[in-house]
């Protein structure tokens, strides 16, 4: 949810301030789309991994401000619970041996923690949600006490003006009300960063707000939240639930959420594409900087639009539009959706399907929003609850729009992932071995959702389910550290 801040209460004034503010960075960012060689370049990615912190029984740990402290590494950042930590990777170029090098980054990080961590009895786990998770694990004393968090919480409680509801189906149906916000931060993930120039974002966006369902039904490792089994990615409605602020005649109007894939396909002018994503939502956190910004664009310069990035940074779409002043500045997708986990390798198989068949479908897929949006969203929702049993809607070549299982379609789409990744400059090699990965895990249909799921079946035949979990985190952990992807774990 951002970086730290340091006013806690806000006037009527302040609110004011900043709506000017942003209109300036509305208008900045008109201007700089107009600038020639803005946002030009080759592709980079880099990612953000959020991880647990568990002690020696799998239970979460709150140690994050210790560790933080210890290892005094600007590239870790506490997280909203206690028991959470995020690594922040530099970019790399996409092309050559990316995710070999990301892999790199993110293991040399994880070890890291992993051996801070040990002076206190705990390791860091990557897993979408912790499965040993208790509701007594979360509320006001698991949040971290850092400013934001706590300002956060009480605005998006003002403006719902009731507890926050999650209400979630499932094999064991969960439903219980919160005063805070600290259930979205059982959630854990990669998310990734692509660069994009300005003249293929909005064709980029799309395609990648099209490749969310296949992406989460084949990349589910979320199954199980406060002991029930739910989804295959219940990552994807604990986070909507959980800090939904909209008031209850706000949601019977159907006014769109924070969280989410926004309400429509993206089209026309990038700049008013941004415009209205970014003024479909008030302001939380109205924090305005002393940045002269029409100055600094008469100067030709560029500059920072500290107000577009904060509200933007609370706006938590599943595809999220970045802006960043680096480099003369440019724009990013950040893509939301990827679970933390199980492996290095499968999260950089997810990661490379993802960008590649976001960049695939984007070169060969032009009329794609001929599929009703709301189609979209269906198809998010069945990935994530259904996973490899999922039907979705789906764009034929020639426009039409059909329902398709998922296991041939991805067959289908793989193809077109291995194009983008290749026409990206990614080696044949780099693409075989993290796309493998994926036909894997598809030939045999063990996602790191299935696995938990056997696991717990096989494993609470003979014990209690608070049990059957303890065992089921420390034996994802073991195996986990073996770097072995989750196609090849065996059950026991």
């Amino acid at each position: 949810m951002g970086q730290d801040i340091q006013q806690q209460a806000f006037t009527p004034a302040d609110y004011a301030e900043f709506a000017e503010k942003l209109s300036q960075s509305h208008a900045a960012m008109t201007a700089l789309l107009d600038r020639p060689g803005f946002g030009a370049g080759a592709p980079s990615i880099g990612a953000e991994l959020e991880m647990s912190l568990v002690d020696a029984d799998g239970r979460p740990a709150r140690i994050n401000q210790t560790l933080l402290a210890t290892m005094a590494d600007p590239a870790f950042t506490a997280e909203i619970n206690r028991f959470n930590l995020e690594y922040n990777s530099p970019p790399l170029a996409l092309s050559g041996t990316p995710f070999t090098q990301l892999e790199a980054q993110l293991g040399a990080a994880l070890d890291q923690v992993r051996r801070v961590a040990a002076e206190h009895g705990a390791r860091p786990l990557t897993v979408g949600i912790l499965p040993s998770l208790r509701a007594t694990d979360l509320g006001p004393e698991a949040m971290t006490p850092v400013a934001r968090y706590r300002v956060l919480n009480q605005i998006l409680r003002a403006h719902r003006g009731r507890p926050f509801r999650l209400n979630i189906n499932g094999a064991d149906p969960l439903q219980l009300e919160a005063d805070d916000v600290t259930y979205e931060g059982a959630n854990t993930s990669l998310q990734v960063h692509l660069k994009v120039p300005p003249d293929q974002f909005v064709a980029t966006y799309n395609a990648a707000q099209l490749a969310l369902g296949p992406m989460l039904a084949i990349a589910g490792n979320s199954p199980l939240f406060l002991q029930h089994r739910l989804w295959e990615e219940t990552r994807i409605v604990v986070f909507k639930q959980s800090v939904d602020d909209r008031s209850m005649q706000m949601a019977s109007a159907h006014t769109a959420s924070r969280v989410g894939l926004g309400s429509r396909w993206w089209e026309g002018s990038l700049a008013d594409c941004l415009r209205t994503h970014l003024e479909t939502f008030d302001p939380l956190l109205p924090i305005c900087s002393d940045e002269d910004i029409p100055a600094l664009i008469a100067a030709g310069e560029t500059p920072r639009l500290a107000e577009w990035r904060t509200h933007n940074g609370t706006i938590w779409h599943w595809n999220r539009p970045v802006y960043d002043d680096v480099d003369g500045g440019h724009l990013r997708i950040e893509f939301r959706v990827l679970p933390a986990g199980p492996t290095l390798p499968d999260m950089l198989a997810n990661a490379a399907f993802m960008l590649g068949l976001t960049r695939g479908l984007a070169q060969s897929l032009p009329n794609m929003t001929a599929l009703p949006f709301s189609k979209v969203e269906f198809n998010m929702y069945r990935g994530a609850q259904q996973g490899l049993r999922a039907m979705l809607c789906w764009p034929t070549p020639d426009g039409e729009v059909q329902q398709r299982d998922i296991v041939p379609l991805l067959h289908e789409l793989l193809p077109i992932a291995r194009s983008g990744l290749l026409s990206a400059g990614i080696t044949q090699a780099e693409t075989d071995a993290r796309l493998a990965i994926i036909e894997a895990r598809l030939a045999n249909g063990q996602t790191g959702a299935q696995w938990q799921n056997a696991f717990l079946t096989a494993t609470e035949q003979n014990c209690s389910r608070d049990e059957a979990l303890r065992r089921l985190v420390n034996r994802y952990d073991a195996l986990a550290q073996t770097h072995q992807p989750v196609h090849t774990w065996p059950l026991t």
